[in-house]
């Protein structure tokens, strides 16, 4: 089964998240967390950091992240997607040329398949996020 993860990553203030604009399909256009593919024999965590510094420029130094939850899907593309969360510990400029990179304020409808990729998965983690948002993100 391929692994994936994706990272929720707070701003220093925790009053923005990042996100990136899909430049490919799936969901090419909407805003999706950053993230990527597990490869073979690598660790979990090990994966969403060098996904999130190839993507980002974010290091292991600038973040601490805690894995909050699995996706598994058993049909169509039978894979297990990663949830990773973690606050930025200071300002900093990130980015990338994968896709384009976009700090969102958290007052957005994180549901609204129109403008969010994952069929309204996005708007679930961030859900199950605020129920700890302290704790996770050592506020």
């Amino acid at each position: 089964m391929q692994g994936y993860n994706c990272i929720a990553v707070y701003s220093p203030d925790a009053s923005r998240l990042l996100m990136c604009r899909r430049l490919k399909e799936p969901y090419k256009g909407l805003l999706n967390l950053v993230g990527g593919k597990i490869e073979p024999g690598e660790q979990g965590l090990d994966a969403a950091y060098r996904e999130l510094y190839e993507e980002t420029a974010v290091t292991r130094e600038d973040i601490s992240l805690t894995h909050l939850m699995d996706f598994t899907y058993y049909v169509a593309e039978r894979c297990v997607v990663e949830v990773y969360v973690g606050r930025l510990r200071r300002p900093m400029e990130v980015r990338g040329s994968e896709n384009t990179l976009l700090w969102i304020p958290l007052d957005r409808d994180f549901f609204d398949s129109r403008f969010f990729a994952g069929e309204g998965n996005i708007g679930h983690i961030l859900e199950i996020i605020n129920q700890t948002k302290e704790q996770l993100l050592e506020l």
